[in-house]
């Protein structure tokens, strides 16, 4: 059997093997890991740029009464 991905609904079977949502063991391990982004690089500023006219452009709707 395939096993299933850590980010699936907790009724995988393969998910209640696992750590449970409480276990402080398994909120460490995710703590530790360290994402490796090179925050000077030109696509890495555009796409923080989009990510940010996106929420602002989310912020502004949910102002707006809508009909």
């Amino acid at each position: 059997a395939v096993p299933c991905p850590p980010w699936v609904s907790p009724g995988c079977p393969q998910a209640e093997s696992g750590a449970k949502a409480g276990d402080p063991k398994k909120e460490e391990e995710e703590e530790e890991e360290e994402i490796d982004i090179d925050l000077s690089a030109p696509e890495t500023e555009r796409a923080a740029l989009a990510i940010q006219e996106k929420f602002r452009k989310f912020q502004r709707r949910k102002k707006e009464p809508g009909p």
